[in-house]
């Protein structure tokens, strides 16, 4: 019962005309209000009732319509849960689950996490470890990277190009660690600014 009131499906482009059918009326709201006051983007929210051929019961389908100067972009997420408005429904909890896939796909693709070619079970779990931490520390340094920057919501193998894998002269001495950029380095003070913002994250 309770696996049957989580699932959700997000239906794509591709044969969902029935679906737009019915959210015609709220989409040209969306369109005109977009036109009357001379925006790039509005969105808004909507939901319908749908039953398809193939479906055994009528179903609640929660609509994104988002209209653009390029024309509309609308998407549905077919629900049968009953609680929670169109808008939570589709950005909160739809979302959300495609924020989580992302990120699974940061530790293995961009972490290599997936490298489990040991014999041994057990260096295998460790290797998975080693890739955990290392993702928990690249998601650290990505945020205390201040938000208005393009690198705040970057993805690791970007970060490891700008940030990391940089070229530096380290002047080493008793009291302290001097870098040296290159004075053409882009990112230079955002690299010489992040020590002190995860310095307050703490140990």
């Amino acid at each position: 019962m309770v696996r049957e009131e989580r699932r959700r499906l997000c239906l794509r482009p591709a044969g969902h005309e029935a679906f737009v059918e019915k959210v015609d009326e709220a989409a040209d709201a969306i369109r005109v209000q977009r036109a009357l006051e001379n925006k790039d983007v509005v969105r808004g929210y909507t939901e319908t009732r749908h039953k398809a051929k193939s479906w055994d019961r009528e179903r609640r389908a929660v609509a994104r319509i988002e209209a653009t100067r390029l024309g509309l972009d609308i998407r549905f997420v077919v629900t049968n849960l009953t609680h929670g408005s169109p808008e939570w429904l589709y950005d909160s909890f739809y979302c959300a689950r495609g924020q989580a896939e992302n990120l699974i796909k940061l530790h293995k693709t961009q972490l290599a996490s997936d490298r489990t070619s040991c014999r041994s079970a057990i260096a295998n779990q460790v290797r998975l470890v080693l890739h955990t931490a290392a993702y928990w520390l690249m998601l650290t340094v990505r945020d205390a990277i201040p938000q208005p920057r393009d690198l705040a919501k970057a993805e690791f193998a970007t970060l490891r190009l700008r940030l990391i894998k940089i070229a530096a002269r380290v002047v080493e001495t008793a009291t302290r660690v001097r870098l040296a950029f290159a004075a053409c380095h882009p990112e230079a003070e955002l690299f010489a600014s992040l020590p002190g913002a995860l310095a307050q994250l703490g140990p």
